[in-house]
Order: C-alpha cells, then structure tokens, then sequence
C-alpha cells in the first residue's frame, strides 16, 4: 500500500512539474509575442518575422531579463527594438553601427527604448561587460581586417562566459568571402576560423534558419528570405 502511495505520489509530482514548465513556456512565448507586436516595430519588419525566427534565435543564445548586450551593425534597429525588450528595464542595449543614423536616432527617442544606447562606430568599450553580443547578416559586409580587429574588439568587451552570436547568409563551402560583395554570402567555416581566432569557441550551431534546398548561387539581396542561414554560438570561456 504504502509502495502504491509513493507511486502515486511520484506521478503528481513529476505531473506537477511538467505542467509548470508548460505553463512557464507557454508564459514565454506570450511574452515574446507581446515584444513582436510593439507598437514601434513597423509592419514591414514584422513581416521579416516568420523568416527570421527572433524568438527561436535569442532563445537559442540564452538572451534574458537583466542582460548587457551589442546589438552590431544594427542598422535601423530590428534587432535592437526587440532586444530592448526582452532584456528590460534593468538590461542595457548598444546599438552599434559604423556612423550616425538618423533613423536610429529618431527611433530610440521612444521612452520604450531609453535601456538603448547608440554607438557610432565599430568599437565598443573594453571590459564593458556585454553578456551577449550579435552580428545580424551584415559579418559578411565588412573587409577582413575590420572583421578581424571587430572580433577583438567583442572579445574584450565581453565579460568571461559572455556569448558572440552571428547569423549569416551561407555561401559555398570552401569560397571564404570571395562572394561577399556580389552574392552577400559568407562560407561558414571562414567566419569560424577568423572567430576562433581571436579567442572564442565555437560551442554549438542553430538549426532553425537551414534551407537544405538553397544552391547557395544567388544574390540575398534579389531573392529574400530564400537563403540558408547558419547561426554560430560562440563563447569567451572563463
């Protein structure tokens, strides 16, 4: 008898906790489509949505309440909006671009977005103690030299355990950047080689933006949302 109790017992509590942590995911995604409906987001970078996975993609990287990200290369800021958001009041943004953009600048005027700051060039401050920094389909722009002192520079600005996302258009394997300029495609094991480089490591690959079926032989630019993506979780180790 008291062997069946135990038994029961165990299953209310194993019910218990697999119902919480529904409950908890499901709380989650409802928080995150809250962050996707802001009334600052326009629709046209709602409907990059469903292609870009924003939600997979920093649930991917462990991006929190409370967190120091870099929002790189933000350009007008779809990440940097929804990052804003999902790290908090209590959390900080740099929105990082090479120059002053007007638009940025006219945006983070909301008050909904006063946890962001503006950095105008490629270079963000040393031992600043990001949690997380990203590069959002734009590695591929920049010239190796400002890849190679940019990954410098996030490593440094990174606190130890501190994650480096990037997510990029896949080019052939085996091209390096040789398609960068006229495809805006990067091979995937020449970002990892240049990142590893300068100290990081490669902890583990996203999944969720893979297109098997992509011949990797057309411009990202002329065809959207068509593209296979990797997306690379680095880590500055302890």
């Amino acid at each position: 008898m008291k062997t069946k109790r135990r038994f029961l017992n165990g299953l209310k509590l194993a019910f218990g906790i697999m119902c919480s942590s529904l409950m908890a995911g499901c709380a989650a995604s409802s928080d995150f489509n809250k962050i996707l409906a802001h009334p600052a987001r326009p629709e046209n970078e709602r409907a990059l949505d469903s292609v870009r996975k924003p939600e997979e993609v920093l649930k991917f990287y462990g991006v929190k309440a409370g967190d120091k990200v870099a929002d790189i290369m933000a350009a007008r800021g779809y990440y940097t909006v929804i990052l804003s958001q999902v790290v908090g009041e209590k959390g900080q943004v740099y929105s990082v671009n090479s120059k002053p953009r007007k638009d940025l600048e006219e945006r983070l005027k909301d008050p909904a977005f006063r946890n962001v700051r503006a950095v105008d060039s490629l270079t963000l401050p040393e031992n600043a103690g990001l949690d997380f920094a990203f590069i959002h389909l734009n590695y591929h722009d920049l010239p190796a030299n400002t890849r190679a002192s940019l990954n410098k520079n996030v490593f440094a600005a990174l606190k130890p355990g501190g994650v480096y996302g990037i997510v990029d258009h896949s080019a052939a394997e085996g091209s390096g950047d040789r398609f960068a300029n006229s495809l805006h495609r990067i091979d995937k094991q020449l970002v990892i080689k240049e990142v590893t480089q300068a100290g990081f490591v490669l902890v583990k690959e996203g999944e969720m933006l893979r297109r098997p079926d992509d011949t990797r032989d057309f411009s990202t630019t002329k065809v959207r949302g068509k593209d296979d993506r990797f997306v690379l979780y680095f880590e500055k180790r302890k």
